[in-house]
C-alpha cells in the first residue's frame, strides 16, 4: 500500500521531482533550439545588428534623459545631479497659454491632414489599378511619388516662391480676374491649408504604394469571377478591391492617429513666421524654441514626454477600437 503523505516521502515526492526533471529537460531542448537556430542563420542576425545598435544607441538609450523633465535640470550639474521638483514642470506648461495653443493648432492640423490627407493615397491607388497602359502608369507614378524624395528646404522654397505676392504664379492666376495680390505666408488664416496641402502633394503618391501592395495580394480570381457576373469595373472596385485592402487601410489609420501630434517639424519651421504663430506654431516647434532657442531643456522634455504619453494613449485607443469592431490591428 503507498503511502502519499509528503512528509514521510513516497510516490508525490517521486512525481515532483520527475515533473521538475521533465521541466528542467524541456528547458534544455528549448535553449538547445535556440543555439542551434542562432548557429545556422547567423548571418541574418549579424545583418540584424546594426539596425539593433541604432534602435539602442538612438532611441532607447536617450530615454535615459526622460528623467530631465521631473527636475530642475542643469548644464553644468548634469542630468543625475540636478534636484527633482516632480511635476512642476508639467504644471507650468498646462498654464502657458503659448504651449496650449501649440496644442490646438497641431491637434487642428493633424486632424485636417487626417480628414483631406489620409483617403487620396488610396484614391491613387485606385486610380493607378485602373491604368491598363503600363507606359503611362509607371510614367504618372513617377510623377506623383517624385515630390516625396525632394527636400523640405526645397520644397519650402518652392512654396514660398509660388505664393509670392510680387511673381508667384498663384497671385499672377488670380490677377488674371482682377484680385489684388494676397500675402498667403504672412497671414494665419492661410498657414493652414497652404500647409496641409503641401504635405498632401509631398506624401501622397509615395504613401500610394502600401495601398497599391495590398492591391497587388488581392487574388486574380475574384475579378475573374465578377466578370463572368458581368460586373463593371466600378462594381469590381467597390465590392472587390476595396473591401480586400480594409485591413492594410485600418493599420494605416491606426499608425497615422498615432502620430497625430507629429506635424512635420521642419516645413512648419520654414514656413511659419511671428505673424502666423496664431495658427501655426505647433508642440514640435514650441519645443524647439524652448529647448534649443532659449535653453529650457527640462521644460522641453516635459513637453516632448506629454507628446509621446498622448500618442501612445492615442495608439492603444484606436487599436482597441478596431481590434473590438473590425478585428483588425496591430497586435
Amino acid at each position: 500500500m503507498s503511502i502519499f503523505n509528503p512528509k514521510m516521502g513516497g510516490p508525490v515526492e517521486e512525481r515532483i521531482a520527475l515533473a521538475e526533471e521533465a521541466l528542467h529537460d524541456t528547458e534544455r531542448g528549448r535553449i538547445t533550439k535556440v543555439g542551434d537556430h542562432l548557429k545556422r542563420e547567423w548571418q541574418l542576425y549579424l545583418m540584424l545588428l546594426p539596425l539593433l545598435i541604432w534602435l539602442l544607441v538612438f532611441l532607447y538609450k536617450p530615454m535615459y534623459g526622460l528623467q530631465i523633465a521631473f527636475k530642475d535640470y542643469s548644464i553644468f550639474r548634469g542630468v543625475a545631479a540636478s534636484p527633482w521638483i516632480g511635476f512642476e514642470h508639467f504644471e507650468t506648461l498646462f498654464g502657458n497659454e503659448q504651449f496650449l495653443r501649440a496644442v490646438k493648432n497641431t491637434v487642428i492640423i493633424s486632424f485636417y491632414g487626417l480628414l483631406f490627407g489620409f483617403p487620396v493615397p488610396i484614391i491613387l491607388a485606385l486610380m493607378f489599378n485602373e491604368i491598363l497602359n503600363k507606359t503611362f502608369k509607371k510614367s504618372a507614378q513617377t510623377i506623383v511619388y517624385l515630390p516625396h524624395f525632394i527636400s523640405s528646404v526645397i520644397i519650402a522654397g518652392i512654396v514660398i516662391t509660388a505664393f509670392s505676392p510680387s511673381a508667384g504664379i498663384v497671385n499672377t492666376a488670380l490677377g488674371w480676374f482682377g484680385i489684388d495680390p494676397i500675402y498667403f505666408l504672412t497671414k494665419p488664416e492661410w498657414f493652414r491649408p497652404i500647409f496641409i496641402g503641401t504635405g498632401i502633394w509631398q506624401e501622397a503618391g509615395f504613401q500610394s504604394i502600401v495601398y497599391l501592395a495590398a492591391i497587388a495580394g488581392v487574388s486574380p480570381t475574384l475579378y475573374e469571377s465578377a466578370v463572368v457576373d458581368g460586373a463593371s469595373r466600378w462594381q469590381m472596385m467597390w465590392k472587390i478591391t476595396l473591401p480586400s485592402i480594409l485591413p492594410t487601410i485600418i493599420i494605416m489609420l491606426i499608425i497615422r492617429i498615432g502620430n497625430i501630434l507629429e506635424v512635420s517639424f521642419e516645413m512648419v519651421i520654414l514656413l511659419y513666421q511671428p505673424a502666423t504663430y496664431e495658427t501655426a506654431d505647433v508642440v514640435n516647434t514650441f519645443i524647439y524654441r524652448q529647448g534649443i532657442q532659449g535653453g529650457q531643456y527640462d521644460m522641453a522634455a516635459a513637453a516632448g514626454l506629454f507628446n509621446a504619453v498622448v500618442a501612445f494613449v492615442l495608439v492603444m485607443t484606436a487599436n482597441t477600437i478596431s481590434k473590438r469592431y473590425s478585428r483588425t490591428s496591430l497586435w
